[in-house]
């Protein structure tokens, strides 16, 4: 059993639940505006337009000291089936059915409507704590006004400007203290215990650092599949996905497990050619795949086998490549191909020829759709993230080095020949491998990349960038050893570089033992100077 101690050690490490609170309403009311302050970030799109937000945004945040999981949802209207409202109705529906409480957002700037009614309907259905914030109460003026929203049937009103922070403060005491009157902040009950904090410690210690959640980036143009892979992937319409092209506007973030490893998927907005770029929404919309990009471990590119390699295409995996990041591509709508034995290997030589620099990442061909390999999907992507985190011995990577030199010899640059002494793995994600030279200006770029390729081969490190540091070897300066009093004429200068302290001891032992001729007492024992490398002998005077 476990003593005290132990026994309390474990609780604190055990965690608590998280309750969920959906931010519903109808379209362009303010829901993302309230999203990003409650996160504290602007991690939702806002523009002044309806149908900005479309699949559910979560977000991890702390109101009042207490941490609570907010979802962001699309525009909630029953009443309209229009464009993507009907699939936007269904992602609200579902936060519903998930939250604890709900936040319904109207705005002053506009009378009770039906749809208003519709949606006060819908919630009182879901005996859940339902708060009705009337948003963009820019005043006191427009507060008096808010108080004609209590013909929704609401037992209170909260008149509040999400954008200048005005009111908040009321509404989320009133919801965090519903959920801890419904004992909603409970311990998990047989959930595993969090990590120790001195395990985790002791990890990211580790070169390279410590991964909770290898995050993975869904990128390529739009319509070619996307957010219909991730759904796969979990087994649920968790992303709303049509065949609009420009149907995902905002990064969302999806935790994952797959064979007991923890993954975020980040599903992106499909990135076009700049020329082609009108909106400002969809300039939010690849910055923020940008900076999805930044922040993932690995990147799937997803290409349409139905239509012909583009210049997009390239572009966003060369994007890829300059940040830095593992790369996969997985080739969607393969059912929609007519095929022989030749197809496949066709298109990959067409690939490589194309952007050659995605030669070497691991493919697959697959049917999001219909579902065909996609359960091979994040073996493929455990396979680049691996390569991306790898760290090689230094007595590998010089063995490595040793042959790949023997079996192609560098180039010569000014009649003198590129030598490469030494090399080591300075860091991974991706791998960066320092090589020390005669002359960093002798590497030519098709050295580099045989480099690379061998590199690549001879570790399998496929699907992930591969940097390396030419490194201008210095001089060796020596440094001396001074010896006050007699001592054999070969120790007059010694290279310290080669001795260790106990050598450094060493040499004043073997002096003491030719001065046979007089006894040293313990007081007049050789001194080790750290700061000037010099070893004191006494003199014979």
């Amino acid at each position: 059993m476990l003593g005290a101690l132990g026994a309390s050690h474990l609780d604190s490490m055990m965690p608590n639940r998280k309750p969920l609170i959906a931010l519903v309403g109808r379209p362009n009311v303010g829901k993302s505006t309230l999203f990003n302050r409650l996160m504290g970030s602007r991690k939702a799109i806002v523009e002044d337009e309806p149908g900005v937000t479309r699949d559910r945004q979560y977000g991890d945040a702390e109101m009042l000291t207490r941490e609570v999981v907010l979802v962001d949802t699309g525009g909630f209207d029953p009443l309209d089936d229009e464009g993507m409202l009907p699939l936007m109705r269904e992602q609200a529906r579902i936060a519903i059915d998930q939250a604890d409480a709900i936040i319904w957002l109207t705005s002053v700037r506009e009378d009770v409507t039906p749809a208003d009614q519709e949606v006060g309907a819908v919630l009182r259905e879901s005996d859940k704590p339902v708060f009705c914030a009337v948003n963009k109460c820019d005043s006191r003026g427009l507060e008096t006004e808010a108080l004609s929203f209590y013909s929704l049937g609401v037992d209170h009103v909260y008149p509040i400007a999400a954008e200048h922070n005005r009111g908040v403060l009321d509404l989320i005491e009133a919801v965090i203290d519903a959920l801890v009157e419904r004992d909603a902040f409970a311990p998990i009950d047989n959930a595993e215990p969090s990590k120790d904090p001195e395990e985790i410690a002791e990890l990211k210690s580790q070169r390279g650092g410590y991964v909770e959640q290898v995050r993975v980036s869904v990128v390529g143009r739009p319509n070619v599949g996307k957010s219909t892979l991730i759904n796969t992937l979990l087994g649920a319409e968790r992303l709303l996905a049509s065949d609009v092209p420009g149907t995902t506007r905002d990064a969302i973030d999806v935790d994952f497990t797959w064979q007991g490893e923890s993954f975020t998927l980040i599903d992106t907005a499909g990135m076009r050619r700049p020329s082609r770029i009108r909106q400002s929404v969809e300039q939010y919309s690849v910055s923020r795949t940008v900076r999805s990009i930044e922040r993932s471990h690995v990147a799937i590119l997803v290409l349409d086998a139905t239509r012909t390699l583009a210049d997009q295409d390239a572009r966003i995996a060369n994007l890829v490549e300059r940040r830095g990041r593992a790369c996969c591509v997985v080739v969607n709508k393969w059912d929609l191909v007519e095929k022989d034995g030749k197809t496949m290997r066709a298109y990959e030589l067409d690939l490589a020829e194309q952007m050659p620099f995605l030669a070497q990442a691991p493919k697959l061909f697959i049917s999001a759709k219909t579902g065909r390999r996609v359960d091979k999907v994040m073996g493929v992507v455990m396979q680049a993230f691996r390569a991306f985190d790898a760290r090689i011995g230094t007595s590998r990577v010089n063995r490595w080095l040793e042959n790949t030199t023997a079996f192609r010899q560098p180039p010569v640059y000014k009649g003198k020949r590129l030598k490469i002494y030494f090399a080591s793995q300075t860091s991974t994600r991706p791998p960066r491998i320092r090589l020390q030279v005669n002359s960093d200006k002798a590497v030519s770029e098709h050295y580099q990349r045989f480099l690379v390729g061998r590199l690549r081969q001879e570790f399998g490190l496929y699907g992930t960038p591969i940097r390396l540091d030419f490194v201008k070897k210095q001089a060796r300066r020596s440094r001396s050893v001074t010896i006050d009093g007699p001592a054999p004429p070969h120790m007059m200068m010694v290279d310290l570089d080669e001795l260790d302290e106990q050598e450094l001891l060493g040499l004043d032992q073997a002096h003491h033992a030719e001065d046979s001729s007089e006894n040293l007492s313990s007081d007049d024992m050789s001194l080790v100077n750290d700061d000037d490398w010099s070893i004191s002998l006494p003199s014979d005077e």
